[in-house]
């Protein structure tokens, strides 16, 4: 039985408490003017062009009260009305406004970061107009002052959800919700208004405004269970992100209906048979989803490759509900202990998964490369196969390097001189991409290892063998040929692109390397190439710091998107890329996959412009927005794997790196990459400086704690609910 919880109304409302607004920023939305500023504003709107010195316009306006004319003109100011420079003043004939969306509250102000990019604009609670976090709004009145960017709310053109989730505290004060999402400030909920939730738990409420329209408080709506709990937490994930999990009937209904669809004669004889050919799959022991096998032969001048896709687009029609849906969803997102897919299973697991020994429709990309990797010739065509083997990247590698059981070599050995060639070529992919100058970066990715009940018991960086790298470098010429064939034949497309990281950005990291004592001078030029920043990588290549710098590489780059212009591949040195590989878990792929299709069955390059542009365009911006948002929900999750597994381990040492410094602490990251925080204010002789840039210096002793340095912590404490793992310095640091 649920313990009752206490509640008392809370002392201090909490959106009162938090920064206060200095008097620059607090700008009260004007319905009408007061006197003063009547009078000014009806001489300036006679002349609107004209810029008048600040004595002219109180002399103009009649007014003799020198203190009220100046307030009222600061108040103009602030608002937006008008502009003031030296004295000088002049009508704003057009407000500042931009459309933006509200990414943060705390208590009694927020931030609105602008749609069309730039700084995030500061509002102040009095200015939101009762928004949330996601709403789109109309931002008006903006100045810029030494704080950065100021506006208000005028106008909520589209409502975000006014749902949240978070977790349950109980306090002295009362009951209050801990947010998971960017408000900053905590809700308090009447136990009235609990829902059966107790302390701790994980839940999702409705907030609920006050009488002077502050979101105060919150209505508990749905319990997902204990905090405690990450499998719990990563519910509360997918709920806070928004990421449809239940498939609808109809959708269901009718994905059964295309699964059950059996493959004709006619379709057949529209389709090249490649039955017979030595073509399989590699994947993961686990993986039910397989969307691509390969094929691979020596020719006299080089390689010729097949890259076989599933067909989705042949069963997933255009405007069908299973359509609908993929586009709404975007991508299959992957959590630790489960997977919500892109498309129902009938279809995902099912008619389109390659699995080995039935006949599978594909989309294929047929490449011709010489002796060095470079793309001789390719066609795309619609194909049927039959793949001859389910490979696994376990048992490929243990081929590879000679270790594979007679059993293994048996069942591979029907598609044994393909998978050699495949390798061969890999590795002449490898060298080509290693020429332009790719950068082979460590994103940290993990791999966590759950216990039957879903515990994390592990947490382990995931590794990427010869098979894994292999595969990866065949369906990256699979997507350049892709994104070749589409500018070839000049039709709407959706690109996979990644641009030039920002100045500022790169400046950032040639301090951070700098500091580290890492050669960076290729970084000066105006615009660095990608060779450039692979040359960085080379340089740290076994070095203590070599993940660190690698991470940090990544966070300088920007982040890769689609779009329906060929803007190029940054961090793969390529002008032409696309995705071209996993329809079954992508919308873009799909996209493509649809659009090269209606160009293979004859369709004219008018109609395929009529017919495919507006699409394209928006599945382009609609697979990027789903893509991070996938992202996100995925490091969410995995943050609380991390903590519940590291929950396990309070009291226990361990030896870690330094990979962030703070002003206040360091961010220390352990050798299976999970990463916690260390107060400075823990060691014992504890006043350290910081230098802004990599660097903790100790005024006592001197100590240094710098960015790539080892440090023994110990492991102070992990909140499951949060994600949040704090160390405190060993004892032997502590001194």
């Amino acid at each position: 039985m649920a313990r009752k919880l206490n509640f008392k109304k809370p002392k201090q409302k909490p959106y009162r408490k938090g920064r206060k607004a200095s008097v620059k920023h607090v700008n009260i939305k004007k319905t009408e003017f007061n006197y003063f500023e009547s009078k000014i504003m009806s001489v300036l709107r006679k002349d609107r062009e004209h810029i008048f010195a600040s004595r002219e316009l109180m002399r103009k306006s009649g007014l003799k009260e020198k203190e009220s004319f100046y307030l009222a003109l600061k108040s103009l100011e602030e608002n937006g009305f008008v502009t003031v420079e030296n004295h000088a003043v002049k009508l704003n004939t057009e407000q500042r406004q931009a459309e933006c969306e509200i990414v943060s509250l705390s208590a009694g102000f927020g931030f609105a970061r602008p749609v069309s990019g730039g700084e995030d604009i500061f509002i102040p609670g009095a200015l939101l107009n009762g928004c949330l976090v996601g709403d789109k709004v109309m931002v008006t009145g903006i100045r810029k002052d030494d704080k950065g960017y100021s506006g208000r709310v005028s106008k909520v053109l589209e409502k975000g959800k006014s749902n949240i989730t978070g977790t349950i505290n109980e306090t002295e004060d009362g009951i209050e919700l801990i947010p998971d999402t960017s408000i900053r400030y905590r809700p308090y909920i009447s136990p009235t208004h609990l829902n059966g939730a107790k302390n701790g738990d994980k839940v999702l409420v409705r907030l609920i405004q006050d009488y002077r329209g502050d979101w105060s408080y919150a209505q508990v709506i749905k319990v997902f269970g204990s905090g405690d709990s990450a499998k719990v937490c990563a519910d509360a994930v997918i709920e806070k992100h928004g990421i449809p999990s239940v498939f609808p009937d109809e959708v269901l209904k009718e994905a059964e209906m295309i699964a059950a669809e059996k493959i004709t004669d006619e379709e057949i004889s529209k389709r090249l048979d490649l039955r017979n050919e030595a073509i399989f799959t590699i994947d993961g022991a686990d993986a039910k989803d397989l969307d691509d096998a390969i094929s691979c032969e020596k020719t006299e001048n080089g390689f010729r490759l097949g890259v076989h896709i599933a067909d989705v687009s042949h069963y997933v029609r255009e405007g069908s509900l299973t359509d609908e849906e993929a586009f709404k969803r975007g991508t299959s997102v992957y959590f630790a202990d489960r997977v919500i897919p892109m498309l129902p299973e009938c279809i995902s697991n099912g008619v389109c998964s390659l699995n080995a020994g039935t006949d599978k429709l594909t989309f294929s990309a047929l490449v011709d490369l010489d002796e060095n990797g470079k793309i001789i010739r390719y066609k795309f065509r619609k194909t049927i196969i039959n793949s001859k083997v389910r490979g696994v990247y376990s048992e490929v590698n243990e081929i590879f390097n000679g270790t594979a059981s007679d059993e293994i070599k048996e069942k591979y050995a029907p598609v044994m001189d393909g998978l050699n060639n495949a390798r061969f070529l890999a590795a002449v992919l490898k060298k080509a991409a290693a020429a332009r100058g790719t950068m082979d970066l460590d994103s940290g990715e993990l791999k966590f290892v759950l216990d039957d009940e879903g515990k994390c018991i592990d947490v382990l960086p995931r590794e990427s063998g010869e098979a894994e790298q292999m595969i990866e470098q065949l369906m990256i010429t699979a997507n350049i040929a892709a994104a070749r064939f589409s500018r070839d034949n000049q039709i709407p497309f959706l690109y996979r692109i990644h641009e030039h990281p920002e100045p500022q950005r790169i400046r950032d990291l040639i301090s951070l390397l700098t500091a580290l004592n890492i050669p960076c001078k290729e970084l000066n030029n105006e615009t660095p190439s990608t060779k450039d920043f692979s040359a960085i990588l080379d340089r740290v290549k076994g070095e203590p710091n070599e993940v660190l710098v690698s991470q940090r590489l990544l966070r300088t780059m920007e982040k890769a998107k689609y779009a329906t212009e060929p803007l190029g591949h940054f961090g793969l040195a390529l002008r032409d890329y696309s995705h071209f590989t996993s329809p079954i878990r992508r919308y873009p792929d799909t996209s493509i996959h649809r659009i090269m299709s209606a160009l293979l069955s004859g369709t004219d390059s008018i109609t395929m412009t009529k017919r495919y542009a507006a699409f394209a365009d928006r599945s382009a911006t609609s697979s990027s927005n789903n893509e991070v948002r996938a992202v996100n929900a995925e490091r969410d999750a995995e943050d609380c794997y991390m903590a519940e597994y590291m929950k396990q381990h309070i009291g226990e040492k361990f030896t870690g790196i330094i990979s962030g410094v703070t002003k206040n602490g360091v961010f220390v990251r352990l050798s299976n990459n999970v990463e916690g925080y260390v107060d400075c204010g823990l060691f014992t002789n504890n006043k350290f400086v910081y230098d802004g840039v990599i660097t903790q210096k100790c005024v006592l002793t001197g100590r240094r704690l710098t960015i790539g340095m080892p440090l023994n912590i110990v492991v102070a404490s992990a909140v499951v609910a949060t994600g949040m793992v704090d160390f405190a310095p060993d004892e032997d640091n502590a001194k």
